[in-house]
């Protein structure tokens, strides 16, 4: 085998390999905005974890939607979603403050209230930002379905507008 073809196998291993995870297990996304300020700045570069709720397929009309390994998400759990309809583009951070089976009402703005009235249908969440202002939330887009949720972030890995060049 030629001495430069082991370069373009390693190479080519490489990439695929980095695609599969940044496709199937970790991605990175910026914030842009203040809808979960002040945990998260405008400029957060954010790491999000695919598979926290299992193996997303989404089949994009071609399979039906599913989850390999499908774990529920957790009141409190930070979550990046896609908004169900249109207006909306990118991706969408926001706290999830209901799970199915649990009860909000929503009088003067979301409140659980156990045992008020269920809202909540199965694979549905109710995803809050911080600031109420936030268009890209369940006050204003309703309830989240399962299949437009990506996975839990996982931590800051810095923010853009913190670099300096000297």
């Amino acid at each position: 085998m030629a001495n430069w073809l082991k370069y373009v196998i390693a190479f080519v291993s490489a990439f695929a390999l980095m695609l599969a995870v940044r496709t199937l297990a970790l991605s990175i996304h910026t914030i842009n905005g203040t809808g979960l300020s002040p945990i998260f700045q405008d400029g957060d570069r954010l790491l999000i974890n695919r598979c926290s709720y299992g193996l997303r397929i989404a089949g994009n009309g071609l399979l039906p939607y599913s989850r390999l390994m499908r774990q529920p998400v957790k009141k409190g759990d930070i979550v990046a979603f896609t908004a169900p309809c249109d207006s909306i583009t990118g991706i969408c951070i926001a706290r999830c403050t209901a799970v199915p089976g649990d009860t909000i009402s929503t009088l003067d703005g979301p409140l659980l209230v156990p045992g008020l009235k269920t809202c909540a249908k199965t694979d549905y969440y109710w995803l809050e930002s911080i600031n109420r202002l936030n268009p890209a939330d369940s006050r204003h887009l309703g309830f989240i379905p399962e299949s437009s949720i990506i996975g839990k972030v996982m931590t800051v890995i810095y923010n853009r507008n913190d670099l300096r060049l000297p």
